[in-house]
């Protein structure tokens, strides 16, 4: 059976819980700009804190554990960190070239097993 046929049986038996706010999550770890660049934007000419899709590639660890934290609360599904993975908001930060990337590894970190 297919992912998609068990989760139609899964939603005849009972409701299945979404994550929640990411992006306030996101917020409550209070990231420095550092963070969002990482080694590999550390000398990009743009500001990118506040770019919480460029986490998925700069501190997946984070993005990680914010999956992790809403799973021991009981969530069923969680979404990926790509609300803003596009390219005109990508534009703000200079990273538009990088969406698929960014999507990518969001698509990864979302799939991964919970670590035990």
């Amino acid at each position: 059976m297919d992912r998609g046929e068990q989760l139609k049986g899964i939603l005849r038996e009972r409701i299945l819980v979404l994550d929640g706010a990411t992006g306030t999550m996101i917020q409550s770890l209070g990231l420095s700009e550092e963070d969002f660049r990482g080694q590999r934007f550390a000398g990009h000419p743009t500001s990118l804190k506040g770019d919480n899709d460029v986490l998925s590639l700069t501190r997946p660890d984070a993005v990680r554990e914010i999956s992790r934290r809403y799973l021991e609360a009981g969530a069923d599904i969680v979404e990926t960190n790509t609300f803003n993975a596009n390219a005109i908001s990508q534009a703000d930060y200079g990273l538009s070239a990088l969406c698929y990337e960014i999507n990518l590894a969001a698509a990864r970190l979302a799939t991964e097993p919970p670590a035990r």
